[in-house]
This record gives C-alpha cells, structure tokens and sequence, in this order.
C-alpha cells in the first residue's frame, strides 16, 4: 500500500470505539438551553464513535453555550474544558486570507498581481509557472498548484508512526515546503478547475511576509489577534508544545484506524507554517469569524472577493480562505475546518455573523465534525454514531468539511 492510499485510508476507515476503561465520563457542561440539545447529542455520538473527547462552544443572539464529552488525557481520565486551546490547521488559512484581504484594501498589493511580482521564482520547474498564477488563485485554490502535503516522502515522514516519531521536532522552512511542490507537475492549469492545496496557503503567507518586511504570524498577531482580544490565540512558529489550557491530541499514525493510539500532542508545527500551524480555543474562532462576516476586519469590497465563491459540490462553494456551505435544513454558513495530528477543528458562523460554533475533536482518526454542524444550526440529533472518519493527517491541516 502506497503513503497516499495510506493516508487516505486513514481519512476513509471506520474508528474502533475506545475501549470500556477509557470510555468517557459524563458530559460536563452547564444545563443547556433546550434547542442545543441536538448538539450534546451529535458531540456524545463523537465520543461513541471513537473519538477521545470533544469540546464546543455556540454562540447566538441570546447567550454563548459550551459543552465537553470525553476525555483529554487517556491516561488519566481528565475530561476535555471548555477553554481547552488547540491546534486549529486550515482554519489558520482564513486568518491568513484576511491579513492579505486587509492589506489590498491599503493599497499594499492587488489580489490579481502575479505571484512572481512578491516571490520571483519560487514557483517554477515541472510545469509550475508563477508569472500565470495570481494571488487570488492561491486564496481560493485555483492555482493548480501541487499539494506539498500529498507528497509520498513527505507523508512517510510525518504521517506514519517511525517517520513522525523520529522527526516531530524538525524545523521545515516555507522554502522547502515550496521547493518539494515543486517537485510535481501542477493538477491543472491555472485557473481552470479547483483543488485543495495547502502549498497555496505557504506561498501566500510568504507573500505577508514580502509585503510587510515581517513575519506572517506578527502581521495576524497585530491586525487580528489583537483588536479583537484573542486571548487563546497564537501562531507558534516552531514551538511543540499547546499552551494551557488544553488536553493531549491523539493519533493512529497508521494504515488503519484499529492499532495503538498515540499522543502527538507535541509537534514542530512549521511544518503547516502559513497553511495551519494556528492554535486557539472555541470562544476565540467564534469571535473571529462573527467578527469577519460582519464586516468589522474587512471594508466591504475586500468582505465581498472574500465571500465570491467557486464550486466545490453540489452544497459547498470556496470563497478567499472562506467556505460556504449549505446544511441540509437549508441554513447557509460561512467558516473552515482544520486538521492536524490529533486535532479536528471546525469554526462556523451564519452569514450574519450572529450565531457561530466552533469545536475541536482531540483524535484524528474517527467523527462526524459535520453532524455538530448541522445539530447546531437544523436541530438534528444524529441518529446514531456516524462514523464519519476525521480529517486526519493525510490532508494534514485538512480540506474543508462543512456542510
């Protein structure tokens, strides 16, 4: 079995329930407000389904609710806080959207400049060309350029058990991350189709950096992070380890999902650098994105390229570092979900910004993430355990999953 079908066994499989003497406690949580009620329900089934624990937090126009499942520590039984921090993947791809979204409103840079204007040749060799590519492309997955991710020497080393243990703490350089894309021929020629690549989220948080003479991270630190009061989040660089509070992440790193469970908690996250190596807590992304969509980071004309979408089905369209789905009552949401090892995360809000969710599953190999989703915003109680298998670390920082 090849790295890539590996990989996208480990997004596909089924999840072994946990067994009895881990299994998690009650639900902690304050009483909840009865049209919440299908959200415990959907995030008790996550546990049923596999996964160590989750934590929640919704926020409408009447009041913000939290909700826990499970464990955070497999060792010791500790169940999962509503403040628990965490690493948040592609959801750091719209932090970073919205840093270049602000910086085109200032006159700084046009979303349709080349990507060769900001990083002359860095994306060039095997059919890539950065004077066809706009930074627009990037944003909205466009490019057609190669997801660095979904490289088979990247994945033995930091997906699957011996390659991850052994080179956790390696610092990867954008560069680098750049350079290995480089390697393929694209999936398309610019402009044409649609593909998840998080090579794109790479190259434009080196755009940050060219525009602004600084880090990435500082530029979402002082534009985002601060005006809005983010208490819980922050962009590590290389740091391995989650601030408290926060519970362990847990992961297979395997071809199946039925083996030994792993605590991954620690990692070297530039190996996301700009596409995902984000940490944050649920009250955090609901401000953020309540925030964005009502129009509080961004002038309107940058909010509207922001929201103008691509398809990606039938119900899902991709907008700047932003998805749009359609739930199944018909409630359209905006947001992005993320995965890293033993981390599934999802941030949503309503296109008025006035009723958000975010939650995070703190095991990579098992959950429905979308069965909160549609709880929360349809009143749908799942049925039973979906077994809707996690983001995972194939796509590593994950594609979105709304809707």
């Amino acid at each position: 079995m090849s790295v890539r079908t590996t990989r996208t066994a480990l997004v596909a499989a089924t999840a072994v329930a946990l067994s009895v003497a881990l299994a998690a406690p009650a639900l902690a949580a304050a009483p909840a407000r009865a049209d919440h009620e299908a959200t415990r329900k959907a995030i008790e089934a996550a546990v049923g389904d596999g996964v160590p624990g989750v934590t929640a937090t919704a926020k409408d126009r009447h009041d913000t609710w939290s909700a826990t499942a499970g464990v955070g520590n497999l060792k010791t039984g500790k169940p999962r806080s509503a403040d628990d921090r965490y690493r948040v993947g592609s959801i750091t791809k719209t932090f970073v959207a919205t840093v270049l979204l602000q910086l085109e409103a200032e006159g700084r840079l046009s979303l349709d400049d080349r990507v060769d204007k900001w990083l002359p040749g860095q994306v060039r060799g095997n059919g890539h060309d950065g004077s066809r590519i706009t930074l627009r492309q990037l944003l909205n997955h466009t490019s057609g350029i190669f997801n660095y991710t979904a490289d088979d020497d990247f994945g033995r080393t930091y997906f699957l058990k011996d390659g991850f243990f052994k080179h956790r703490y390696d610092t990867q350089k954008p560069e680098e991350l750049v350079a290995l894309a480089m390697t393929h021929k694209p999936d398309f020629e610019p402009g044409t189709s649609w593909n998840y690549s998080n090579t794109n989220f790479v190259l434009a948080g080196m755009v940050i950096e060219k525009a602004t003479g600084r880090p990435y991270g500082d530029a979402i630190r002082d534009r985002i992070i601060k005006p809005l009061h983010l208490t819980a989040t922050s962009v590590p660089g290389t740091r391995v380890t989650v601030p408290g509070p926060s519970s362990r992440a847990y992961s297979k790193l395997a071809e199946t999902t039925t083996g030994p469970t792993y605590d991954v908690t620690k990692l070297n996250p530039s190996l996301a650098f700009s596409a995902g190596e984000m940490i944050s807590n649920s009250t955090d992304l609901n401000r953020f994105y309540s925030a964005l969509l009502r129009g509080k980071l961004l002038p309107r004309e940058q909010l509207t390229e922001m929201t103008t979408t691509v398809p990606v089905d039938e119900t899902n369209g991709y907008g700047l570092g932003l998805m749009k789905a359609k739930l199944t009552c018909g409630v359209t949401v905006w947001g992005h979900g993320g995965g890293i090892h033993g981390s599934q995360s999802e941030g949503v809000t309503t296109e008025d910004g006035r009723h958000s969710l975010a939650l995070n599953f703190n095991g990579d190999w098992s959950g429905d993430t979308v069965a909160v989703i549609e709880a929360e915003f349809c009143g749908k109680a799942p049925a039973s355990a979906g077994h809707r298998a996690g983001s995972g670390p194939e796509v590593m920082f994950a594609p979105p999953r709304i809707g």
